[in-house]
């Protein structure tokens, strides 16, 4: 059985000796997990998927706790929704599991291959990062996804979430490592951090002998506190401050859906639209009645003077409200001349996460799609895509804002590196 790592009832000054055995316990799985067979790491998921269908009550009931605690210490209604689960959300996570399964394993790839004229052969060959410490707060399907993700890529998890879900991930965690110890995979493999102390996970994040790289997921101050704190690479993104620009020839009907999906259907999101830039020839038509849909379903409008002469009710956007990510039904708007004026705000206030344009001018999208520079850019279509089940990757690790190693949803590939292979016949260097 994989092991839930206990942190004692005294917590002491100094966990680096509890750090260093986390990783040692990690390195030593992942050694053994990098020549794990596709077929067992298959098995091993479809085992995964079925414990989660079955252990469906006892992880609601310890979900159930977390929510209730929740509620007790004032978490904001986006960080509960964030929290809950449901059987609804356990089958998606399931499905998740399945379908990693169905991709092709990405270990042991020739990425190219060439001879050169000495006759030695040269190979790229794709091999799995190592040691993968996961952060995050609140989502208890991170669990389940880094874990599926990291063991079909051949890496050996450390997941480490919020103490707001702490009895959501053990129950997830728990039934998710029995399952694959039971089909092959090491033990430690998947590892679940179950002491919320700071001073491990600082602990932890200066480990670098042992774990090859971090991934947090959260909010900007978490994020943040972990680039500055880690001895190890990070791979991040700080916030999700993402647009929909609405160009002067869109089609206005698909605009609306496209906002009201964007913002709305889950606002809690990263991907979740926080910036709506309107044409100033089409705001006129478009922004009444967009704002009246968004108000109706609770959206706080904030946006700038022409915005509020169309729509009175918006209170008045101040600089700050540019640069936020609300995570909540709020939303800034704001009326530009053209669409080089809506690049240019995005370029200024954006976080280089998610953009989407709605138009149906082809020099205007490729002007977009070209210059706004951020990790998906997304056209005619909602924000809420940017998402590694959506992309076909099965689930993602986390979102990249960084351009090394890996940017944008982060699935089996973006969990690997490579390394060279050169075969030869006894020719020596001269």
């Amino acid at each position: 059985m994989a092991k839930s790592v206990k942190g004692g009832a005294a917590a002491p000054t100094d966990w680096s000796d509890e750090a260093g055995a986390i990783g040692r316990r990690a390195r030593a799985a992942a050694r053994q997990l990098a020549s794990v067979s596709t077929n067992t790491k298959n098995a091993a998921l479809a085992a995964m998927a079925a414990a989660l269908r079955s252990s469906a009550d006892a992880i609601l009931k310890e979900n159930a706790a977390d929510i209730e605690a929740g509620k007790k210490a004032g978490l904001s209604a986006a960080l509960l929704d964030r929290l809950a689960l449901s059987r609804d959300r356990i089958e998606k996570m399931a499905c998740s599991q399945e379908e990693i399964a169905q991709l092709r394993d990405p270990v042991g790839e020739i990425i190219e291959g060439y001879t050169r004229p000495n006759g030695l052969q040269i190979q790229r060959v794709r091999v799995p990062l190592g040691v993968i410490l996961a952060i995050y707060e609140s989502r208890p399907n991170v669990t389940s996804d880094v874990a599926a993700l990291c063991l079909k890529s051949g890496n050996a998890a450390v997941l480490r979430g919020g103490k707001e879900s702490l009895r959501s991930n053990l129950a997830v965690h728990k039934t998710l490592a029995e399952a694959a110890a039971a089909q092959g995979i090491p033990a430690d493999a998947i590892q679940m951090i179950d002491n919320p102390d700071r001073d491990l996970l600082a602990a932890l994040l200066r480990e670098d002998r042992n774990i090859d790289v971090v991934i947090p997921r959260g909010g900007e101050d978490l994020i943040r506190a972990v680039a500055e704190q880690s001895t190890i690479p990070v791979i991040k993104h700080y916030k999700g401050v993402c647009h929909v620009y609405v160009d002067e020839l869109a089609d206005l009907d698909m605009a609306e859906a496209i906002c009201f999906n964007a913002k709305v259907q889950r606002a809690a999101t990263c991907n979740a639209m926080e910036t709506m830039l309107v044409h100033k020839n089409v705001a006129p038509r478009f922004l009444p009645r967009i704002c009246r849909r968004l108000s109706e379903a609770g959206v706080e409008i904030r946006g700038d003077d022409r915005t509020r002469r169309l729509w009175p009710q918006a209170t008045a956007a101040t600089e700050d409200d540019w640069y936020a990510e609300y995570l909540d039904l709020v939303l800034a708007v704001r009326v530009v001349d053209d669409i080089q004026d809506a690049i240019d705000h995005i370029a200024r206030y954006g976080s280089s996460h998610t953009d989407a344009i709605v138009s149906q001018d082809l020099k205007h999208v490729q002007q977009f799609v070209r210059d706004v520079d951020s990790s998906s850019v997304m056209v005619n279509t909602s924000t809420r895509f940017s998402d590694g089940g959506e992309y076909g990757l099965g689930a993602e690790v986390g979102i990249s804002t960084d351009k090394l190693h890996a940017r944008g949803p982060m699935g089996l590939r973006d969990l690997t590196t490579y390394k060279w292979v050169v075969y030869g016949s006894g020719q020596l260097r001269t």
